[in-house]
């Protein structure tokens, strides 16, 4: 047998809990060549809290974990009888490893394989013409047309009309919403 990615349902919440249960099972029993790696799929997102830009790290899948394992019917035993734990992703008798494109695209989403590419870009695009309801900061519940973007900075300039006049404005790009 080989070592796939699998996906284990747990109870929401009990996510780092079980996490903990699997590492000391692999340690009591011996296992370190079974199981390779326990992952919780978060992320780290950037939002605006009273003005001010604040990175929290969020789960992708609550009540989900990603387990690098050699499945058996023992392993599957083991894991599938600890607490909190209901049952891996697939098939009635059988989990379903996730494919290679899989795999990528979860860890791609998580932030685990970064490229300079892949940090560059930001996770919301917005085009030029297009009309936004500003959220944040001092211009907030004004409506604007996007002018200009920085990528590279993650921000972008918005025209606001204000007193009848059409007003550039700097906005990180968490500042700005569809309207």
């Amino acid at each position: 047998m080989s070592v796939k990615w699998y996906v284990l349902q747990v109870y929401s919440g009990h996510e780092n809990k079980v996490k903990s249960n699997i590492e000391k099972l692999v340690s009591q029993h011996n296992l370190q060549d079974k199981v390779i790696q326990i992952k919780i799929p978060t992320m780290d997102v950037a939002e605006m809290k009273n003005g001010k830009k604040k990175i929290t790290r969020k789960r992708l899948m609550p009540g989900y974990l990603l387990i690098e394992m050699e499945m058996n019917d023992d392993m599957q035993y083991l894991v599938q009888n600890l607490p909190s734990v209901s049952t891996f992703v697939g098939s009635k008798t059988k989990p379903d490893p996730l494919t290679l494109e899989e795999v990528k695209n979860l860890f791609n989403e998580m932030g685990d394989v970064q490229t300079d590419e892949t940090q560059s870009k930001p996770r919301l695009l917005y085009k030029v013409g297009e009309s936004l309801k500003i959220i944040d900061g001092p211009f907030a519940n004004f409506s604007g047309v996007v002018d200009e973007i920085y990528p590279e900075k993650g921000r972008l300039r918005v025209k606001v009309e204000i007193f009848g006049r059409s007003t550039p404005v700097e906005l990180d790009f968490l500042q700005v919403g569809k309207p």
